[in-house]
């Protein structure tokens, strides 16, 4: 039987639906078969000797003839960093310069290179990436919020094959991401707890949608998953933002990480997917009340009428019986 959720910690609600996965025209998880990717293209800027094709280069794992994580700015970024951040008024409504600054994280110079493929001392080194990158445009004026994420694959609005991020910086915190930092603030000043350590600490009590764990982190499929397989990783230690992660905790993020997209792709056959690591805003990177984390959302699913209508998204899959799919694949 079908039955709605909340999100403990953002208050939203969804409807889970197994039955829905009846329905004639449900589409499965697995996906279609492929051709292989080879390991370099002539053609691919990413790939090795191609590095005059890519932006400006800001920081290199290797030496110059060689090379194992680049980061570079983003040719085709919908943000500049010359530009102002001053607030106009066209009549009644509100604008702004494109203030800002996007790079791409170019996470190896092998080009069928996947997550799960990468040595671990790879893996630990595009997380490493991201933290100094996270670090130094922190520190740029205006920027107030630093989002890092993945798009892997067509259904996940990737452009290129070639494995690699992004980190975009604004001066803007949208309504989406802001309102769950007030209501964690909330929670914090009525309890006198984080809402995201409540939530890790209700999910291990409960256990039954515990993927794998490690000494530092906890990855499950949450109670109110929106969508099939819905992931997140959580630190077991309170940390507002990702760039207080340590060198020890960054090599168990990179084995939790790598062990659950290994068991997704062995369920799901490689889907595309979206993955976002949640951190707090600039300036609130030792908040009480706010807690980094990391979501993966496999594309398996579109948002039909109703969710982009009610803002409910409709789940056709337990987040019990994802987990249980996800835990055995993963050996756990």
């Amino acid at each position: 039987m079908g039955e709605f959720r909340q999100n403990f910690a953002t208050k939203e609600w969804v409807i889970i639906a197994p039955e829905r996965a009846k329905r004639p025209r449900h589409v499965s998880g697995q996906q279609p078969a492929s051709a292989p990717v080879p390991s370099y293209r002539t053609e691919c800027p990413f790939c090795p000797g191609n590095e005059p094709e890519t932006g400006r280069e800001v920081l290199r794992y290797g030496d110059t003839f060689s090379w194992n994580v680049r980061v570079v700015q983003n040719k085709f970024s919908a943000l500049d960093p010359i530009r102002s951040t001053q607030r106009q008024q066209q009549g009644l409504f509100l604008k702004s310069d494109n203030f800002g600054d996007g790079e791409v994280v170019i996470e190896s110079p092998i080009h069928n290179a996947t997550i799960p493929t990468l040595a671990r001392e790879s893996m630990v080194n595009v997380l490493r990436a991201y933290r100094e990158r996270a670090i130094e445009i922190s520190s740029t004026p205006n920027i107030s919020i630093v989002m890092i994420f993945r798009n892997h694959g067509p259904g996940a609005g990737t452009s290129l094959e070639h494995p690699h991020s992004q980190i975009i910086a604004s001066p803007i915190i949208p309504p989406h991401v802001r309102d769950p930092f007030q209501k964690a603030a909330l929670h914090y000043d009525s309890f006198g707890t984080c809402v995201y350590c409540d939530v890790l600490q209700e999910e291990l009590r409960q256990k039954e949608r515990i993927i794998y764990e490690n000494e530092h982190f906890v990855v499950f499929c949450p109670f109110a998953s929106r969508t099939p397989y819905e992931i997140r990783i959580y630190p077991r230690r309170h940390m507002a933002n990702f760039t207080w992660t340590d060198n020890a905790e960054l090599a168990a993020f990179a084995d939790a990480l790598q062990t659950v997209t290994r068991s997704m792709n062995d369920v799901l056959g490689d889907p595309s997917y979206n993955y976002i690591i949640r951190s707090s805003p600039t300036g609130d990177e030792d908040v009480r009340y706010l807690h980094w984390y990391f979501v993966l959302i496999p594309k398996i699913t579109t948002p039909a009428g109703f969710e982009i209508g009610s803002g409910v998204y409709i789940n056709p899959s337990s987040p019990e019986v994802c987990a249980a799919q996800l835990r055995e694949a993963a050996g756990t």
